[in-house]
């Protein structure tokens, strides 16, 4: 028989017993130099790497972008330099609050992140379904993140637990609402939008700054599950949003969403008297202000070969950004430009950049050397300081961005409720008006439901604190969920 393959170790070292464990005789005991046991079972206790703390749940696929629409007089960004020009992409898509065995349906925001390979660098594009989202200071992300978890005493999810920080955080209301509604349980990934959420700058040949928002409208069309319609499906698959993404794509039915745009001025956006802040991530910029502008497409169409190299290994950080992108004063898009990164090492290592999925496929230069895993030549006999009278990597100033103009002299811990920044109803007001009747019925109805489960001594405390707030938003909002849970409104005592 003609062997193409042979079986080996890690090392390389062929062998032939891959069954049965070296022992005395057949009845053991084994034998503590049958290194291939050792091995396959060292390997085998350290196949799973830490989850990710949010976004554990996911799917995804490689794809193309497309550019469609001329947008140089913004950025000189090289993915955006033609119409036509195509750049290899990949899209993560998740759950945020659940865990890796969790299911697909969940009510609960879905991660929205891409990663596209430009001969600037890789860019990741970090995001949502949702344009806001729950707090505006990264300093509560972290508080957030535990009331969607399991608590700490129970081991359970807790209604409790993320109602009584919503209602402790009117912030949130913008992005409650829109969880609250089918929105909350998107019929799989291929029937969303998406959401770059931050404010972004964009930089032009030259070098005039502009800040952005993302939006990736979905071209299938949008579709949700009903409450009941996402439960009955947990039950019955818990993979659904997976399973739908793949065979749709083995299918050849690739899945599009049109890429455009908001363009603010650095001049409005640093203007004092608009009515609210621009970098406050709970809010919206309205379409009226700054209309949409179209970009491109961006196509899935290649399914991972492997889902653990390709999906589980990918590592998004929106720090990484191109020439021609940049950051903003968004707060929680600064918090995350560390964030992200930092649980990337922790969860693949220090060199997780040169895992193949994040490898940038175009030349990288630097003066990074060592730690763990470490697949690259390390530099080889090039120096490991800058500078140097040895290589030949140069500074190119091409790609020098301008100065960020910073309004305030005085640096301090704001608080979240200082003039201008305390107005958080009137969005989540404009959104419930706009829903028609059928989808403000249900979105009150998955708000009692969901409220339904606030529990322990606190329970009316929670339930009059977040009913005030829903009355701030509309009052056809409050009386609904009021009288869905059965409670006696008593106006005085609303908080």
């Amino acid at each position: 028989m003609e062997i193409h393959k042979k079986l080996t170790t890690a090392s390389g070292r062929p062998y032939a017993e891959n069954e049965n464990s070296q022992t005395v005789g057949p009845r053991g005991p084994i034998l503590l130099q049958d290194y291939i046991l050792h091995e396959k079972m060292a390997h085998f206790n350290r196949e799973r790497i830490p989850e990710r703390v949010v976004h554990a749940k996911g799917s995804g696929a490689f794809g193309t972008f497309t550019v469609t629409h001329d947008i140089t007089k913004y950025t000189k960004a090289k993915i955006f330099s033609e119409i036509g020009k195509e750049t290899k992409a990949l899209m993560r898509f998740s759950t945020v609050g659940g865990e890796r065995g969790s299911a697909d349906t969940e009510r609960d925001p879905r991660g929205f992140a891409m990663k596209f390979y430009t001969e600037d660098g890789n860019w990741d594009l970090v995001g949502n379904n949702t344009p806001v989202f729950f707090v505006k200071d990264p300093k509560k992300f972290g508080d957030f993140i535990h009331t969607q978890k399991r608590d700490p005493h129970t081991n359970m999810k807790s209604p409790t637990m993320m109602w009584d920080f919503w209602s402790l955080n009117p912030e949130s209301l913008h992005q409650v609402l829109i969880l609250m509604s089918d929105r909350g349980t998107p019929y799989g990934y291929r029937h969303m939008h998406g959401f770059g959420s931050h404010t972004y700058s964009m930089i032009n040949k030259n070098n005039e700054r502009f800040y952005v928002k993302f939006h990736f409208k979905t071209a299938q069309g949008i579709k949700n599950f009903t409450n009941e319609e996402a439960a009955e499906m947990k039950a019955f698959d818990m993979d659904f949003s997976q399973r739908d993404l793949f065979e749709n794509i083995e299918a050849e039915n690739f899945p599009k969403w049109n890429l455009q745009i908001q363009v603010m001025s650095e001049e409005e956006a640093n203007a004092q008297d608009y009515y609210f802040n621009p970098f406050d991530l709970t809010k919206v910029w309205p379409h009226g202000d700054f209309p949409m502008i179209d970009v491109g497409v961006l196509e899935l169409n290649q399914n991972p070969h492997n889902y653990f190299q390709d999906i589980e290994q990918v590592a998004f950080a929106p720090a990484h950004i191109v020439d021609g992108i940049g950051y903003s004063p968004d707060k929680m898009l600064q918090g995350r430009l560390l964030s992200y990164p930092d649980a990337q090492r922790y969860r693949l290592g220090t060199n997780y950049e040169q895992i193949p999925v994040n490898r940038c496929p175009f030349a990288t230069n630097n003066y990074q050397r060592d730690g763990q895993m470490r697949v690259d030549g390390n530099g080889g006999e090039k120096p490991n300081y800058f500078p140097n009278s040895f290589d030949e990597i140069e500074v190119d100033e091409a790609y020098k961005e301008p100065p960020l103009p910073i309004n305030s002299p005085n640096a301090d811990w704001y608080d979240r409720n200082c003039e201008g920044e305390n107005d958080h109803y009137s969005q989540p007001g404009k959104l419930f008006q706009i829903m028609s009747p059928e989808e403000q019925d249900k979105t009150i109805h998955n708000i009692v439901y969901n409220m339904s489960g606030i529990g322990g001594p606190k329970k009316m405390e929670i339930i009059n604190r977040q009913l005030g707030h829903w009355f701030r938003v509309d009052s056809r909002l409050g009386t609904g969920i009021a009288e869905g849970l059965d409670v006696t409104i008593d106006m005085g005592q609303l908080k």
